[in-house]
């Protein structure tokens, strides 16, 4: 069959968009790995299958990571979902988008064609269990919190060892029995983080808006940070604001391709 797909990116963390009514009737799953393989597919970090008007809301999505597995959020992701929603004639200056973690708020900044700039409430971040301090490898102690999906962050000097391995390791630690996202973050000073990603479900991203979220809300947990705070990503920044109890993220998202994918 034929899959109609809209390819965009966050802050260079990419995933191809299908309307859900145009997906496959079974083994979404299997479906993801597919159009998600940079070999033989699309190529992408996830698969987002978009729902058009529900309810009080512009519509809704569902997440599949490039190894298949659901997720319930993802920043970047919601992002380009909205970009796709505008593009396909919502008119609004705040995107009302349900996803797995509950409703999100996304704001259009600016608009240039496709490329879309955005603040989107990612609401409170809370601390996982009440741990917030759980050591889950050897060398490094690690902040685990919540914004509407796992979080795990952890504190480094540089990234002059093999954090991508540390990231994997991590993920599948036994504290965690559904996996975990990983970041790895560099406090440069009390607004501004270096940080890398190695996401639940996908392994390296360049980018990730829940995971720069839960850096900086583990960042101002610790009492090493506050806001505003500005996450250097290999891609580029994004901007974490928090305002009453809720953290805002700012950044762009872009469509770059449409087509069909022949998935067998």
């Amino acid at each position: 069959m034929r899959i109609p797909f809209t390819k965009a990116h966050g802050a260079r963390n990419d995933f191809v968009l299908t309307w859900k009514n145009e997906a496959p009737d079974a083994d979404l799953r299997a479906a993801a790995r597919a159009i998600c393989d940079r070999n033989t597919g699309v190529g992408a970090d996830g698969w987002i299958l978009v729902t058009r008007m529900q309810g009080d809301t512009n519509g809704s999505i569902q997440l599949y990571n490039s190894d298949g597995s659901d997720s319930e959020i993802s920043g970047n992701g919601t992002r380009c979902a909205a970009a796709l929603l505008l593009e396909d004639g919502v008119s609004a200056e705040e995107v009302r988008i349900a996803t797995g973690a509950g409703v999100k708020h996304i704001r259009v900044l600016s608009r240039n064609g496709t490329h879309f700039n955005f603040e989107m409430n990612m609401g409170p971040a809370s601390v996982a269990d009440g741990d917030l301090r759980t050591q889950v490898d050897e060398l490094r102690e690690a902040t685990i919190v919540n914004v509407g999906n796992p979080q795990c962050a952890l504190f480094v000097d540089d990234f002059d060892f093999d954090w991508r391995e540390a990231g994997k390791r991590v993920e599948w630690h036994s504290r965690f029995p559904h996996r975990t996202n990983v970041s790895f973050v560099q406090v440069v000073d009390r607004h501004n983080l270096n940080v890398r990603f190695w996401e639940r479900g996908a392994g390296e991203t360049q980018s990730s808006g829940t995971g720069s979220t839960g850096a900086a809300a583990a960042a101002v947990l610790r009492g090493l940070a506050e806001s505003p705070i500005t996450v250097h990503t290999a891609a580029g920044p994004l901007g974490i604001r928090l305002d009453k109890g809720n953290y805002y993220l700012t950044g762009p998202a872009e469509i770059t391709v449409r087509g069909e994918f022949y998935y067998v």
